[in-house]
């Protein structure tokens, strides 16, 4: 008996070096190439015998809730383009205002419509070169601006606007 263990105790170390070998070779083995899929077939017998397995039980049908069809893209109606009218201009902005005394100074004294008084205080703005340099949205006033302004020396175009529609009736 003694000596039956000494022998299977010298076959598993030496069983165990080759077992090892082989798994670094099968390691190296796949890190070079990628390992196929492989696909298994059933065998034809067992399917035969599912089918037969189910002609021979009665099995009771579930109620399969159907999908409503798929809708077209092009089925749906495009919506009916608007037609374009002409523009209106706004009855506010196109009546007539009198300036002030200052502001007739500016642009003249016969009543205009806003729109044409904005655009003639910025014909007399470019004109004098009264836009400041560093920053376009600052208009520097000159003697006759500072009027309007109510005597501030420098003026944002949104506050200009604002400064101005006071001196219009």
């Amino acid at each position: 008996m003694a000596t039956a263990k000494k022998a299977a105790a010298k076959k598993t170390p030496a069983a165990k070096k080759p077992a090892a070998k082989k798994a670094a070779v099968k390691k190296t083995a796949a890190k070079k190439a990628p390992a196929k899929k492989v696909v298994a077939k059933k065998p034809a017998a067992k399917k035969s015998a599912a089918k037969t397995v189910a002609a021979k039980k009665p099995v009771a049908k579930k109620a399969v809730a159907k999908k409503a069809p798929a809708k077209k893209a092009a089925a749906k109606k495009a919506p009916a383009k608007k037609v374009k009218t002409a523009r209106k201009p706004n009855a506010a902005f196109m009546k007539p205002m009198t300036p002030s005394s200052e502001l007739a100074a500016v642009i003249g004294a016969t009543p205009m419509p806003r729109t044409d008084v904005t655009k003639k205080v910025w014909d007399y703005i470019k004109k004098n070169k009264l836009q400041d340099a560093v920053n376009k949205r600052n208009i520097n006033a000159d003697d006759k601006l500072k009027a309007v302004f109510g005597g501030k020396k420098t003026v944002s175009m949104f506050e200009m606007t604002k400064l101005i529609s006071g001196h219009l009736k």
